[in-house]
């Protein structure tokens, strides 16, 4: 139990958190068998994305319960799910889920509302055509160098996974600008009534995109990782480690306890967004969005 006066905000922070990804659940849970009556609900793509809505808010929720060993008494409990590297294996699922619902929502997009007149700089084709695909490349490389850098606690391996999540929705940024303004442009009335949640994915894809890169460039890698990540590298510390025992370490060691200042801003925005918003977005996205017939 958390005995701390400088710690107890944790509880009703994790409370919080847990409840509303409980609610999250029960309504992934609904989205999931509402997608299974839609007309095209054996369509590879609709099947697809209410697939990647499932796991990625079941992993969500999962970690949202066990996100430190403040909540558990027993350690072979703590051990086995608490796992560190366990979690590291769930984040995988959840993580290349999350790239692939905005990647292939982007890439229907194209298929339904392709562009009236295909642009002839190579840049903005290559935009349009290449960089879902991009965003899912870089999130997959970025689960290798996430999985090195919690075995061998190197702050590089970390700082090159986050620098490659930017730069996978940083590629996608131009695409999301495109999509935006060709939704908005569509002057036929009844062709817009069909475009309707396209629309609120340009909206929601746009404004995820800006805010992410913007969070990411600005505070995330520059003062969480890049600056960790050149410190080890000056100093040493902590230790890099290798070989058998440091797979086995990731595997048996949990989420420690925290005090506040190990916390901090950083942590609690990050756990807060990916527990909450990020799963409010795939719930939105497992809805696959696409043109209405």
């Amino acid at each position: 139990m958390i005995n701390s006066t400088e710690t107890a905000w944790l509880w009703p922070w994790w409370f919080i958190m847990v409840s509303i990804n409980i609610i999250q659940v029960a309504v992934c849970i609904h989205l999931y068998r509402r997608s299974l009556l839609e007309p095209d609900a054996q369509d590879s793509y609709v099947k697809w994305m209410r697939i990647m809505g499932l796991v990625f808010t079941l992993v969500a929720c999962y970690r949202a319960i066990f996100v430190s060993r403040y909540l558990y008494q027993y350690a072979w409990f703590d051990t086995v799910l608490n796992s560190s590297l366990l979690i590291r294996l769930f984040a995988w699922c959840a993580e290349m889920s999350f790239s692939g619902l905005i990647a292939f929502a982007m890439l229907r997009f194209n298929k339904d509302l392709p562009a009236q007149n295909r642009p002839s700089n190579v840049i903005a084709v290559f935009f349009q055509t290449k960089a879902p695909y991009i965003l899912i490349a870089c999130i997959f490389i970025a689960q290798f160098f996430a999985t090195a850098g919690l075995i061998s606690k190197s702050r590089l391996a970390f700082a090159i996974e986050e620098t490659l999540w930017s730069l996978g929705f940083i590629m996608i940024l131009p695409l999301a600008f495109m999509q935006f303004y060709r939704v908005f442009t569509v002057k036929d009335e009844a062709i817009g009534r069909r475009l309707s949640i396209l629309k609120s994915f340009a909206i929601v894809n746009l404004c995820w995109g800006i805010i992410y890169c913007s969070y990411g460039l600005v505070y995330h890698l520059p003062t969480e990782y890049w600056t960790t990540a050149f410190n080890q590298i000056n100093t040493g510390i902590p230790e890099i480690k290798s070989g058998f025992s440091a797979i086995f370490e990731a595997f048996s060691v949990v989420n420690v306890t925290h005090d506040y200042n190990d916390w901090g801003f950083g942590f609690m925005f990050w756990h807060s967004a990916y527990f909450s918003v990020c799963v409010w977005i795939s719930l939105f996205m497992m809805r696959a969005p696409r043109i209405k017939s």
